[in-house]
């Protein structure tokens, strides 16, 4: 899933795509190096980002959709977290709802996901983007977050969205310390285990930088980008959402060749 921010502000590439020709073009670029899905997203969530209006997002990220549903038959995934807005980008061509609070930022949200009747990741996040790294704390993240993806799940269904268009992420970098991250990393089979597809995103992430302090730069962090998404391929995840989709698909390719030759 190659991701593709609309923003002025988002963490990695803020500003460079957020024209419609710029992001076409960059679009066209993760196509062509190898992408399956594309993620849009018109709204920062970095720590500390603060909100905008839904006219903005929808601004932002429907031209772009209707654009690029017009010339590609992969799957367009919008991110973010108002019902609004992904009904404009369904609308508009996206087929997936990519929502960082997990279907909890308006109450009609599930109601609405189930009316799309479009797929749905439902992302784990402690506290909102704002204030979510200020003190994350958890007795055991890693029951917590399958706890809280679990339940999130049962509420989607409640709703009406059908079981096989949930996926779920565990929401590496959004309310969690270095410790927690690597707890997850570390334990996404059982993540996987809940029953449903599930997406890593651990692509650019500050945890990074904590473990190689020369990474200060986000789009330095290609290695250990690729690192988290070797070990979410190992444990079985069903779609890795990275910046650098020529980098991840060329370790993927001699990743699985080697363990199609162990086989």
């Amino acid at each position: 899933m190659g991701v593709l921010n609309l923003t002025p502000d988002s963490f990695s590439d803020g500003g460079r795509f957020d024209a419609l020709e710029p992001a076409l073009a960059q679009a066209r670029r993760l196509i062509a190096q190898g992408a399956d899905l594309l993620d849009l997203g018109g709204e920062s969530t970095r720590p500390g980002a603060t909100q905008v209006s839904p006219e903005v997002e929808i601004a932002r990220v429907v031209p772009v959709i209707a654009a690029l549903a017009a010339e590609t038959a992969l799957p367009l995934s919008v991110d973010t977290m108002k019902p609004v807005v992904a009904r404009a980008a369904i609308t508009a061509g996206a087929a997936i709802w990519n929502d960082v609070t997990a279907l909890r930022h308006a109450p009609e949200a599930p109601d609405v996901a189930a009316e799309l009747g479009c797929q749905v990741v439902l992302m784990h996040m402690q506290g909102e983007p704002r204030t979510m790294q200020a003190a994350p704390h958890y007795e055991d993240v890693v029951a917590e977050v399958c706890q809280f993806l679990g339940a999130r799940a049962d509420a989607a269904m409640a709703a009406g969205v059908a079981r096989e268009k949930i996926w779920l992420d565990p929401g590496i970098g959004f309310g969690k310390t270095l410790d927690h991250n690597l707890a997850l990393l570390a334990h996404l089979d059982t993540v996987c285990a809940l029953g449903f597809p599930v997406i890593l995103g651990a692509s650019r992430k500050r945890f990074i930088q904590a473990l190689h302090p020369a990474a200060e730069a986000p789009d330095g962090r290609g290695p250990g980008s690729l690192a988290a998404a070797l070990a979410g391929a190992q444990a079985g995840v069903a779609a890795l959402r990275v910046h650098d989709v020529a980098l991840t698909a060329q370790g993927l390719a001699v990743w699985s060749a080697i363990a199609s030759a162990r086989a």
